[in-house]
């Protein structure tokens, strides 16, 4: 019998297991690498990035999974699974994808990279004068910093870092007449490349792995000992934060201390050669406290992100996408004061296809300008990008009040955060780290200043993060405003932050986890009561992940009320599309492209009277009720049109790199007809802000087009109202 949803009635057939979906999102970063359309070194950063956020997922999701597989709490997650059950699948799941990411290594990547002059070798097949060079390299830039590490009652196995990658070697020595076998641990030192190139004068790329290198002098480490063999393995630890805020006094000095416990948590996964013999599998396994389902055999280079060396530096351009400058937004190419733009209209930037720099230059700009009296600032993930952390120090030494609201446990960048907090306060930077209880993944900023006899405020409002690093690679959208109201919010909002007080419901700016929640729900449940009504009722929402139960559950009540509803969810999808009398209203739509699809837009019709918000928060339980979030609506129509036509339409007409969820959870990749115009929206993103075509049909450049249609148009979304293009 279905498990039954006690308050809507949804079974749990109707959802997918989390797990799962994100999975199947990072099969689809591996169909990117598999893409023979696509240049040669953008698949092999594909590969590296499926590597990598496998890393990520043993870490944190399987890490958490084992946790609950070992606690006394036995609970179902929404599509009805236990831990052991999800857990399971999971190991199924993953076993096929390594499969497939190894084969594309080496059936198609490495061939293909060999074929354009770079090749990885084997130190025993070098020519002579290239061995010679390897040695001197050994000699002088490893040898000094390898340990030796013996295994043996005197010597008890190592406590191996997190993600390091080791050598187990099997060895046999001499004593007393007796040849006795031993075992022992070479760590491949972090601090040096993992390929190390060769000198070359002719223009090619050869390298040798540093783990083959130093296989090939382990007598070296091991004198008078018969070396019968070694491999490569690597082992993932739990790399989760656990802090008790109500028992912290100290937060800084918490999350240090457990940034120092992460490096030897528990491990969770072992990836080894697959010539391994078994017996040495089993002693790794049983020194580790893991079973064979966590174990992973490999064959292909144990840590496929470190090859990611051989994508950067500026060689091979004829390999790679054609390179892409971001112009300035146009509304402030026209005015060299900032300020005097935003005065005259809201702004609206959209990352990666409009350049950075304006974030950047506004912050700049407010810090030197003398009559800016106060800076506050959320930061999130700055990737310590030194223009932004020196314009709030340099807005101190103005005399500015300068605040930084600055969240130390954004995962993975905590050490890179405590770093700069510890900075901006010796600077003079009055750092908080927001209210207990609550990650603060909010992005705002907000510039006070005195204009004659009255006080503006100036607020920059985001879905993504202050780095300048991630907004070349991250689509995302901001908002320049210097509306009262949003003024207002946003000095209510940072006061909530910053001291001690209760919230206050907002004018316009909606803040998780206090009312996000209830607002989305309440939005869909309006578009489900105006179709009933027989009124125009449609939603649009483009987030990265969706799984929680209360939306999902409100966006099916909508789908039965005959609400069209477009999901655009990049990675984690628990809603089930297409399933008759509960989703058929609903299609599930993920774009995977050059860029990361980041930015989260709401959309809903009112009858005609659109309303699309903008916000920082994706349709998660922990966006929703675990983090500070900000989602804000845009007033402006222009916008609110821009919006629509050059964003959501576009990509909802994308039939090049959109897969579309099936009612079963796989994904279809879409492909246009024979009667089709191909189209990618990311590249007609790029056509949009160079003021090329988009259309092919229609020779006119994409500003006119936008115009033209948002003229034209007698109701929104007239050209995507069907199904959309036929899939592949």
């Amino acid at each position: 019998m279905e498990a039954k949803n006690d308050n809507a009635g949804f079974a749990a057939a109707h959802f997918i297991n989390r797990e799962l979906s994100w999975l199947e999102f990072n099969h689809r970063v591996l169909e990117e690498a598999l893409d023979r359309s696509n240049p040669l070194l953008e698949r092999l950063k594909f590969f590296c990035i499926v590597s990598s956020n496998l890393d990520e997922f043993f870490e944190v999701r399987v890490a958490g999974l084992k946790q609950q597989i070992e606690s006394d709490v036995v609970e179902r997650t929404m599509d009805g699974l236990t831990s052991t059950e999800v857990f399971r699948a999971v190991v199924k799941r993953v076993r096929r994808m390594v499969d497939e990411l190894y084969g594309c290594w080496r059936d198609e990547l490495q061939p293909a990279l060999e074929a354009s002059g770079m090749r990885i070798l084997a130190p025993e097949d070098l020519a002579a004068t290239d061995q010679e060079w390897l040695e001197h390299y050994y000699r002088t830039q490893v040898r000094p910093v390898l340990t030796p590490l013996a295994i043996d009652p005197a010597h008890p196995f190592p406590q191996l870092l997190n993600k390091s990658l080791n050598l187990i070697v099997r060895l046999e020595m001499s004593r007393n007449g007796e040849m006795l076998r031993h075992l022992a641990v070479v760590q491949i030192p972090r601090i040096l490349p993992r390929l190390v190139r060769l000198p070359r004068t002719d223009g090619r790329q050869d390298y040798v792995y540093l783990g083959r290198l130093i296989g090939s002098h382990l007598a070296d480490l091991f004198p008078g000992t018969n070396l019968l063999g070694y491999w490569a393995f690597r082992v993932t630890r739990n790399s989760e934060l656990y802090i008790d805020e109500e028992e912290t006094a100290n937060l800084l000095k918490a999350v240090e201390n457990e940034l120092h416990n992460r490096r030897r948590g528990d491990a969770v996964r072992l990836e080894i050669e697959e010539d391994c013999p078994d017996v040495l599998r089993e002693v790794l396994l049983k020194t580790l406290r893991l079973t064979e389902d966590d174990l992973y055999l490999v064959n292909g280079p144990l840590n496929p992100t470190r090859i990611m060396a051989l994508y950067q530096g500026d060689h091979s351009p004829e390999l790679r996408d054609p390179p892409f400058v971001a112009p300035p937004p146009p509304a402030l190419a026209e005015h060299p004061d900032i300020f005097a733009a935003i005065r005259k209209q809201d702004i609206l930037l959209h990352h990666p296809y409009e350049n950075f720099s304006a974030v950047v230059d506004f912050l700049e700009r407010a810090a030197t300008d003398p009559e800016v009296l106060a800076i506050k600032q959320t930061l999130y993930r700055t990737g310590g990008d030194s223009r932004i952390i020196g314009a709030l120090e340099n807005a101190v030494k103005n005399g500015k009040q300068v605040t930084a609201v600055v969240e130390l446990r954004a995962r993975f960048d905590e050490a890179n955060n405590i770093q700069w907090a510890r900075r901006l306060e010796e600077n003079g930077v009055h750092v908080v780290y927001g209210l207990v209880g609550y990650k603060i993944h909010a992005k705002s900023s907000l510039v006070v200043r005195r204009e004659g006899h009255q006080i503006r405020r100036y607020v920059h409002l985001a879905t993504g993060n202050y780095n300048p690093t991630t907004a070349k690679l991250y689509t995302d959208i901001g908002l320049f405003t210097c509306r009262p109201e949003i003024g207002e919010d946003a000095t209510n909002f940072f006061n909530l932050l910053t001291g001690i007080c209760q919230f206050q419901p907002m004018r316009k700016l909606i803040v998780a986890p206090f009312e996000l929640h209830d607002r989305i729900v309440a939005l869909i449940q309006r578009e489900a009561d105006n179709a009933r009504r027989g009124l125009p009722a449609r939603i649009i929402a483009k987030v990265n992940s969706l799984a929680e139960r209360k939306i999902i559950e409100a966006l099916y009540r909508a789908s039965q009320a005959g609400v069209k509803i477009d999901l655009i969810v990049r990675g984690i999808c628990s809603l089930r599309p297409g399933v008759p009398g509960v989703s058929e209203n609903i299609t599930v739509r993920s774009v995977v492209d050059r860029f990361l699809e980041h930015s989260r837009i709401y959309y809903f019709e009112n009858a005609c009277r659109p309303e699309v918000f903008v916000g920082s928060a994706d349709w998660l339980p922990r966006n929703m009720f675990r983090r500070i979030e900000l989602a804000f609506p845009i007033d402006d129509g222009n916008l609110r049109e821009r919006l629509i036509r050059e964003i959501l339409e576009v990509t909802l007409a994308d039939n090049t790199k959109a897969r579309v969820l099936q009612p079963d959870g796989t994904y279809t990749r879409l492909a246009p007809s024979p009667r089709e115009a191909q189209r990618r929206s990311q590249a007609d993103f790029i056509a949009i802000v160079s003021g090329e075509k988009v259309n092919a049909a229609d020779p006119r450049p994409a500003r006119k087009q936008r115009q033209i249609k948002v003229r034209l148009a007698s109701s929104p979304f007239k050209a995507v109202s069907g199904d959309g293009p036929s899939g592949k």
